[in-house]
């Protein structure tokens, strides 16, 4: 399993890596293999602001439906494109071409976010 050290992971299993005023978020490698297969990804967000700790969205995997939340507050700028036509994207490449989100990044002031090795005891790693 990765964790790439210049993310930044909460106990909902997102990751965040920060680039400038936006953000790239996406669910941690544990989670897309905790998960199974991913078969679609339904984020209908865009365009609004959404508090840390909120739902934007759901992945769906051949085991279960489960809900994404935002790691920081936010607005969504974007979904990734790509997720439609290859939601495996998720299981394949979770840090890269598989992130969800793109948004808009006030600030990481008082977010409840994890380093990589905090995230690695947090699930036994």
């Amino acid at each position: 399993m990765k964790f790439p050290s210049e993310l930044k992971y909460t106990k909902d299993h997102e990751w965040i890596k920060v680039d400038g005023d936006v953000a790239y978020i996406g669910i941690t490698d544990f989670a897309q293999r905790e998960l199974g297969d991913i078969v679609f990804v339904d984020i209908n967000t865009v365009g609004t602001e959404v508090q840390e700790g909120d739902v934007f969205g759901t992945v769906e995997a051949v085991k279960t439906v489960s809900d994404l939340f935002m790691p920081v507050t936010a607005e969504i700028l974007e979904v990734n494109a790509g997720l439609d036509a290859s939601p495996e994207l998720v299981n394949t490449d979770p840090y890269g071409d598989g992130w969800m989100v793109k948004v808009s990044l006030p600030s990481l002031d008082g977010a409840n976010l994890l380093t990589a090795e905090q995230y690695q005891d947090l699930i036994g790693a």
